[in-house]
């Protein structure tokens, strides 16, 4: 510090002392204004306010004594309270990195739920922790067929961001050339493998419907199945399947499965935050869940989805350790 800082800090002490009027302050405020702006530290300034008190000759010894003991206190938290700023610049830093990858990540994500001839579709997809490792998409494939995929991502944040952008481009791009269920897993398992960190790896479950047949082929990459309501009986199904999640070796195969949907049968495609939804030390268990679809399987899609996640809230203790998706679809 100056010495022109350090006369006026000494014009302004004296000044205070001399009269102990509240209007001496103002010019005291002034300058720890100035102090902070130019980043002085807290021991710089105890040292300041120290060096002052030399030259008032009324103050006593062990006053002095006791600022240059407070000087060196004030060392050691001055290295402690720079520290603890740094980590929250770094940390407000990454806050905003952290919201404008949510913000890109949920532009990936379908705006609207589409509509489609002979079918109702509803959609619930909630981020355990603002960002979510959940993919989910529709595409159009022409008027009486669209493709419907559901994924999750293992990992969170910007890393599970950027991934789910890879993979939104590649299933828009292989979409194009309309590819079965079993080879688009294929051919995203190598763009997966290829281009992700190799702790990383998908979950997915593509399928194609066809709105004419009502038939839905799918295919599966280590992410749960689901279920098949069938209205004729009253009763829910697991939906078959099985393979090897995206990214884990180049040359996984996968296995086509086909359902027919009759007039009232529902699908139900999830992620595995909704099976393995925690209420106090358990787990969900898949009888609790079933019971919950069958309560709620006679509403639309988008209000039955909704139901089930309502009642997953209301449960005692609930704990929601995981990102959430459902999708409801509906044979009408």
């Amino acid at each position: 510090m100056t010495r022109r800082l350090e006369a006026e800090y000494v014009q302004i002490l004296r000044d205070y002392l001399n009269s102990q009027e509240e209007d001496e302050l103002y010019g005291a405020q002034k300058l720890g204004k100035w102090l902070l702006l130019k980043d002085i530290s807290p021991e710089e300034l105890v040292d300041l306010h120290s060096r002052a008190l030399e030259s008032v000759e009324e103050v006593p010894e062990f006053v002095r004594a006791s600022f240059r003991m407070l000087t060196e206190v004030m060392i050691e938290y001055g290295n402690a309270h720079r520290s603890l700023q740094s980590w929250r610049n770094k940390h407000a830093q990454l806050q905003s990195e952290v919201e404008i990858a949510s913000a890109m990540q949920q532009s990936l994500l379908p705006q609207n739920i589409p509509t489609y001839p002979g079918v109702e579709i509803g959609v619930v997809s909630v981020a355990a922790n603002g960002m979510s490792g959940d993919y989910y998409d529709f595409m159009h494939f022409s008027r009486n067929r669209f493709s419907l995929t559901i994924g999750d991502i293992t990992g969170k944040g910007i890393p599970a961001a950027m991934c789910m952008s890879m993979l939104k481009y590649a299933v828009d791009s292989l979409g194009e050339i309309q590819l079965g269920p079993d080879q688009m897993l294929r051919h995203l398992n190598r763009v997966v493998e290829r281009n992700i960190d190799p702790s990383m790896f998908v979950t997915m479950l593509f399928g194609c419907y066809d709105t004419n047949h009502h038939c839905f082929r799918y295919a599966v990459a280590g992410h749960e199945p689901g279920f098949l309501y069938r209205a004729r009986e009253g009763q829910f199904h697991d939906l078959a399947g099985s393979g090897i999640a995206l990214g884990i070796s180049a040359d996984s195969t996968y296995m086509e499965h086909e359902v027919a949907l009759q007039t009232g049968d529902v699908l139900i495609l999830l992620t595995d935050g909704v099976t393995e939804s925690k209420k106090g030390r358990s787990y969900l268990v898949r009888e609790e869940l079933v019971g919950f679809l069958q309560k709620e399987v006679d509403k639309p899609a988008q209000l039955m989805a909704d139901e089930i996640y309502r009642r997953l809230m209301m449960l005692a203790q609930f704990e929601q350790r995981d990102d959430y998706t459902m999708i409801v679809l509906r044979r009408i």
